[in-house]
């Protein structure tokens, strides 16, 4: 058992991660700006790349473990949306995409002359969850509380002009945590199947992009394969596999007088 015990940090910071990003998630599919959060997630691993190579040596600092660099960036990323959201309309979505490839060309001509370039690269985009660190699971933890606790006392700030920045801030702690794959799959994946499509509480589908992860993270652990694209494909499955295993013990249930 012992042997195991250096995957509570990466269990603890999946868990974490779903009741962050999937009450979030809810509103981003509801908004209808579904790949904004690419563009954020995207500018944010941008930031980080963009500190780790020194050309924001000023801002190369970490808060709780996430660069201020990414936070900065997330943040003007933020800002662009909405600006695209208020003034683009119909074309919001276009507007955003190129927001998001802009993003990801800079990234790549930033890391251009660095031999270890397609590596950042790859680690922005896969993350490597298995090797979270303390601070960024507590940052995760302090903002899936606060994410929760607003939802329950404040429900109407979620569809309000706050929720953009609590988003960047929230995607950068989850893009520095596990890429920029794990982070898109775990806010769109089970709001918008077993959510959406189905009538369930954020409560429900969380639990169910949690059993994702782990699985995930189990088959990462004994087949060593990489972690980040393991969650995306195993996310879809428990999802699609989900409302038919509910639904069946629910036909299944017996009747009671």
């Amino acid at each position: 058992m012992a042997a195991y015990e250096w995957m509570l940090l990466p269990v603890s910071g999946s868990v974490l991660l779903c009741f962050l990003l999937v009450p979030l998630g809810y509103q981003v599919i509801a908004r209808g700006v579904i790949f904004a959060d690419l563009a954020i997630a995207q500018w944010a691993s941008l930031g980080t790349l963009a500190g780790t190579a020194g050309t924001c040596f000023v801002l190369n600092q970490n808060l709780a473990g996430a660069s201020v660099t990414s936070l900065v960036f997330a943040l003007l990323a933020a800002v662009a949306v909405q600006l695209i959201l208020r003034h683009l309309g119909e074309a919001k979505e276009a507007g955003i995409g190129i927001l998001y490839v802009l993003g990801a060309s800079f990234a790549v001509l930033l890391v251009s002359n660095d031999p270890h370039g397609a590596q950042s690269l790859q680690r922005a985009a896969s993350g490597d969850l298995l090797w979270a660190s303390q601070e960024l699971v507590i940052a995760t933890a302090v903002m899936a509380f606060l994410v929760w606790l607003l939802g329950y006392w404040f429900p109407g700030w979620i569809s309000g002009a706050f929720f953009i920045p609590v988003f960047a801030i929230a995607v950068t702690y989850a893009v520095s945590l596990a890429g920029i794959y794990v982070v898109f799959a775990t806010l769109i994946i089970t709001p918008l199947i077993v959510g959406s499509l189905h009538g369930k509480k954020p409560l429900t589908a969380s639990i169910c992009a949690i059993i994702g992860h782990l699985l995930a993270i189990a088959c990462s652990v004994i087949r060593d394969v990489p972690v980040g694209p393991a969650i995306v494909v195993a996310t879809l499955f428990t999802a699609c596999v989900w409302p038919i295993v509910v639904g069946q013990r629910r036909f299944n249930k017996p009747k009671t007088d």
